[in-house]
């Protein structure tokens, strides 16, 4: 039973959404519910829908959460419509994942906020198509190739868990992998590896180790490559920092992964999921 409840409904185009909170009891304890639904739409020109279509968006979100415990449980749902179409219709797309939150950016791609647990790491989709495009443990990097024409990239690096679904990942010298994509592909995936197992798993190490994902860019006169993916790895304090950065150029919008400098101990290879 509720011991308390507030509800709010939001009308468009016909169709109602429920936004709502409930704070209820649990095993001697309480607990609270939260679902919040929320509309926006896009610009014009959505990677992979027409050029002059703007899309409609429906995003639920909800949470529960036991009061003095740890731990959150948390969803995110994201369904699409042309903007104009019934609501009430069957969307484009809906992608839920466990999490506490997207964005929208760029009306490009959706950036879904997954740290419900003590990790932060976020999921990157196609806003056109809603299919997944890669997953990063930094936050995703949005930069353009151009300064005169916006051609708009994004960079992430995954970290695999111990128990990861693809076996290839459990192997003991991965350290991660780097994606570099546009709004509607993913243009190139490195596996980055150590040949020393057991400062791989320094690096892949979630509440260890920091990782910094930057661009280094140096102007088109440069005789070297004008972009840099720079990946830098530290220890949290108190332990030694222990830093290591591996680079690697962007050459005719594609990573450049025979001219990468690494760390002695790193080698990066082209990856598929």
């Amino acid at each position: 039973m509720p011991v308390a409840s507030q509800s709010a409904r939001a009308d468009s185009g016909g169709t109602q959404a429920t936004s709502s909170f409930a704070l209820r009891e649990q095993d001697g304890g309480k607990a609270i519910e939260i679902t919040n639904v929320t509309f926006e739409t896009t610009s014009t020109y959505v990677p992979g829908r027409p050029a002059d279509e703007r899309l409609l968006l429906r995003t639920t979100t909800h949470s529960r959460q036991v009061i003095d415990e740890e731990g959150l449980e948390a969803s995110v749902t994201v369904e699409a419509w042309p903007l104009g179409a019934d609501p009430a219709a069957k969307p484009l797309y809906a992608v839920t994942l466990d999490g506490v939150g997207v964005t929208a950016e760029d009306s490009a791609v959706l950036v879904f906020d997954r740290g419900t647990e003590d990790v932060d790491w976020w999921s990157v989709y196609g806003l056109g198509t809603g299919a997944s495009l890669f997953d990063s443990h930094v936050p995703m990097l949005r930069f353009s190739l151009s300064r005169e024409v916006q051609t708009l990239r994004y960079a992430g690096f995954d970290v695999p868990p111990d128990d990861a679904t693809d076996p290839r990942l459990r192997e003991p010298h991965v350290v991660g992998v780097l994606a570099y994509a546009s709004a509607e592909r993913v243009i190139r995936r490195l596996l980055v590896s150590c040949s020393d197992a057991k400062r791989a798993a320094e690096l892949r190490s979630y509440w260890d180790t920091e990782r910094v994902l930057s661009l280094e860019e140096k102007g088109a006169a440069a005789k070297e490559p004008a972009q840099t993916l720079r990946l830098r790895w530290s220890a949290f304090y108190p332990s030694p920092p222990k830093p290591a950065t591996a680079a690697i150029p962007i050459i005719a919008d594609d990573l450049d992964a025979s001219n990468a400098k690494l760390p002695i101990c790193m080698s990066v290879t082209p990856w598929s999921p």
